[in-house]
């Protein structure tokens, strides 16, 4: 028997604490499972208390704990399977004690083994990159085979986070950082919502206690002073509900502190300033007229309401039909209140709840009730929209290194998102502040790499244009247009950062060296090569001052290199002239350009004084050869008297 005294000499049975515990477990998992099933679980909590039986968590409590409560949060909170509890059961068995995956392999077979190995830390001797990349590495290969390891290393995470008090500061830190960071915006793509908002919620409390505690105070502030008024709006909102056939409930709901923190960053506002910090949540239950669907009832919940209360303009949101990747449903809009408030309404059913709570697995024990599939459904097949989110995964894991995986993952576990459409009404949903350049690598890899202009909504913008929920998005392209080398900066998904990588990759590919940054040398030109300390070899003009001084200090690493010409590679340049102004004198010099020499112009501008025109203009050529062919060309149009090269 297993007992201990606390300071204030109570004795705590730890037996009958493990047991009711491990009870909590069984009981919740019992209306879903077979009776083999069951035993199986018991027989899980008998091995993995057996192995741990030595191990005491820095609390003090008996370690045990740990993967029971791991398994009823796999249970209870996210609904797993029974091979999933058994897995959150037996998750540190291997990692802690004697015990192998062998052993592991032989008493539940396969599956199981399998779920345990993905979330058991790999020892090695030396990591490829680090501990922790490699740990996430590990995580995220395992979901070309199944979702549900990732499901018991959050629940693990979830109650890691809960019992973070008792770690150093430091240890803290360590896992507060990596729950931001990685594990509470995966929760979120996997439809996660309440494990999401408690996972940045804790992170945030033990990285900065004291911000967390100030918007806490003021959260607790503003509970008092709104809730009396926003009872009675909810309370008539049920009423006019309830008489018309709907059975509702309306609820605020306070945003939580991590939620509001990041809008006050975002929107350069303090708490007291910032919109919607909470929200009235209309959630429908039963309606008298059967005949109508979801939406169909949130809708009409929508006409009930603006009758009675004013709509604020434009506020009105279906995310029904264009519903968020992590499958968040609802009617949204602002209503203005009794008060004068503008209130933030967001209208569902108890289904849609759910989804937004369960993530994938609702939409997958959907799936499974609708087949008419039993107890113990295996969760294998998944959703369109996590088929898509492993493949991206899947491919981060295989291709990215280093800091080139950090960065990846981030792209791709963002927080919200938005949904845009081509011209035939194909639905794409990207990262919020996704631009139209996102959108055209979205589409294809080639669109995107010749993708000179976007039509948004009918007017032509830039491809840096940042995409709206609902925009009609059109990308124009041309086969000879070339990304420009700024466009990394101005993507945000991992689809349209992958391919510009490997694009500038195979550019420098074909350029084997540097090209200086002083003199800009154009192929074709008088250029020599200087060997630095890295031993790259950067290309220079042979007049260029740096090329010069570092030839005077080292003249060993001036090497001849071939700088060639090659149809690939265009390099901007600036020209300047200075003519005597006439009428249709500007145009001649950009058709001369674009329509006979079709070359693209980045930017031109100019200036008159007493009828003399000073052109400044920049344009993109291959070689020396193309831009002494644009200067000479320019010399002939009437009225030019200077062209110079700008370097």
């Amino acid at each position: 028997m297993e007992t201990a005294t606390t300071d204030s000499n109570k004795t705590i049975d730890y037996d009958v604490i493990v047991r009711e515990a491990a009870e909590k477990v069984f009981i919740s998992m019992e209306p879903r499972v077979s009776e083999r099933q069951l035993k199986q679980l018991h027989d899980a909590f008998e091995f993995a208390r057996e192995a741990h039986k030595e191990q005491k968590r820095k609390s003090g409590e008996p370690y045990i704990l740990h993967p029971i409560s791991v398994a009823l949060i796999a249970a209870e909170e996210l609904k797993l399977d029974t091979n999933s509890v058994t897995a959150s059961f037996l998750h540190d068995v291997v990692e802690d004690t004697s015990y192998t995956m062998k052993d592991i392999r032989e008493r539940f077979g396969e599956d199981v083994a399998f779920l345990v190995n993905t979330v058991t830390k790999q020892k090695k001797e030396s990591y490829k990159t680090s501990k922790q990349v490699d740990n996430y590495k590990q995580l995220l290969a395992s979901m070309q085979y199944d979702i549900r390891a990732l499901m018991v290393k959050i629940a693990d995470r979830l109650h890691n986070m809960r019992t973070l008090s008792s770690m150093r500061p430091d240890k803290q830190m360590k896992i507060a950082g990596e729950t931001d960071y990685f594990y509470a915006p995966l929760a979120n793509r996997l439809g996660l919502f309440n494990v999401k908002t408690e996972l940045e919620n804790l992170s945030f409390r033990y990285r900065c206690s004291e911000q967390y505690a100030d918007i806490s105070e003021m959260i607790d502030g503003d509970i008092t002073a709104n809730t009396p008024r926003l009872e009675v709006f909810t309370k008539n909102i049920e009423d006019c509900l309830f008489r018309q056939g709907i059975t509702a409930q309306a609820k605020a709901y306070w945003r939580a502190p991590y939620s509001l923190w990041r809008r006050s960053k975002e929107q350069q506002k303090d708490y007291q300033n910032l919109e919607n910090r909470y929200y009235v949540r209309i959630t429908f239950t039963s309606c008298r007229d059967t005949s109508l669907t979801e939406k169909n009832v949130c809708l009409k919940i929508y006409s009930l309401l603006t009758d009675i209360y004013r709509e604020r303009p434009g506020s009105f949101q279906n995310l029904i039909d264009q519903a968020k990747e992590n499958s968040y449903k609802s009617i949204n809009v602002m209503l203005l209140s009794e008060n004068g408030i503008w209130e933030d309404v967001q209208i569902c059913s108890q289904k849609m709840v759910e989804e937004s709570q369960f993530g994938c697995m609702a939409e997958i024990a959907q799936r499974a009730e609708t087949r008419g599939v039993g107890k113990g459904v295996s969760l294998e097949n998944v959703t369109s929209w996590i088929d898509k989110f492993r493949k991206v995964l899947r491919d981060i894991a295989v291709e990215s290194e280093n800091q080139g995986f950090i960065e990846s993952i981030k792209a791709s576990l963002y927080y919200d998102d938005v949904m845009v459409f081509t011209p035939r009404g194909e639905a794409l949903i990207l990262p919020k502040g996704s631009t139209a350049l996102d959108f055209a690598f979205e589409l294809h890899t080639d669109i995107g790499l010749h993708a000179k202009y976007a039509r948004i909504n009918g007017k032509v913008t830039s491809m840096r244009t940042v995409l709206q929920r609902g925009d009609c998005v059109e990308i124009g392209t041309s086969s000879d247009f070339r990304p420009h080398p700024d466009w990394t900066d101005a993507v945000k998904t991992y689809k349209a950062k992958k391919a510009l990588k490997a694009y500038w990759a195979s550019v420098a590919s074909t350029q084997q060296y540097l090209r200086c940054t002083h003199c800009h040398p154009l192929p074709g030109g008088e250029t020599i090569g200087i060997r630095g300390e890295d031993g790259k070899i950067t290309i220079h003009r042979r007049n260029c001052p740096e090329a010069i001084r570092l030839a005077s200090k080292n003249g060993d690493d001036i090497v001849a290199v071939p700088f060639e010409e090659n149809e690939e590679n265009i390099y901007p340049v600036c020209i300047t002239i200075k003519a005597i102004d006439r009428y249709h004198f500007l145009i001649d010099v950009v058709k001369k350009i674009t329509d006979e020499l079709h070359l693209s112009i980045d930017s031109l501008n100019t200036a008159t004084h007493d009828e003399i025109a000073d052109l400044s203009v920049v344009f993109y050529v291959h070689s020396v050869r193309e831009l002494v062919t644009v200067m000479n060309s320019i010399y002939a149009i009437p009225g030019v008297e200077e062209v110079r090269h700008e370097t």
